[in-house]
């Protein structure tokens, strides 16, 4: 690679860092290239751009963002992929369903929305992750709970009335 591609592929990771707040950094060597593929495939059907990087070219990427991304650098050590995605929770929970049927990709580490996880011990709390849209969901349950309790208390006591008057 010469030092002008070298660039233009930091330049492209720092332009790709800039666009999201959810960056997943995992281990797939070992994979074969059918087992690759399906993982690959699995990334797209849940909306997420999964690449090989270079180590070193990520690093200075990171460097470059406006972003920043505390330990995780440290993490790029050995195969790394990137996975970008816009759901928090989406590689982690592709990469669990994965290690059902093997023992990568192995998580490295993670960024989402100005937090870093290191490890692949956090694979379990990040799949647990809500999404925005779940958050959001909650919030409007919690919210129409009260109102839906009020009129069926309203709702009760005018049937009660109903019957009193009717006898």
């Amino acid at each position: 690679m010469t030092r002008e591609e070298k660039s233009l592929a930091i330049q492209d990771l720092t332009a790709q860092l800039a666009g999201t707040n959810i960056v997943y950094l995992a281990d797939i060597s070992g994979l074969n290239a059918e087992t690759t593929s399906n993982l690959r495939r699995a990334c797209f059907k849940a909306g997420i751009k999964m690449e090989v990087v270079k180590n070193t070219l990520l690093a200075k990427a990171m460097e470059a963002s406006d972003k920043e991304f505390g330990e995780l650098p440290t993490a790029l050590k050995g195969n790394t992929s990137i996975l970008i995605a816009d759901v928090a929770n989406a590689p982690a929970k592709v990469i669990k369903e994965f290690r059902k049927k093997s023992d990568k990709p192995v998580l490295k580490g993670a960024y989402i929305n100005e937090e870093v996880y290191i490890g692949d011990k956090e694979l379990e709390s990040l799949a647990a992750l809500k999404s925005k849209e779940e958050v959001i969901g909650d919030i409007i349950m919690l919210l129409q709970s009260p109102a839906k309790r009020i009129l069926s208390a309203l709702l009760n006591n005018a049937e009660q009335k109903g019957e009193e008057t009717a006898e």
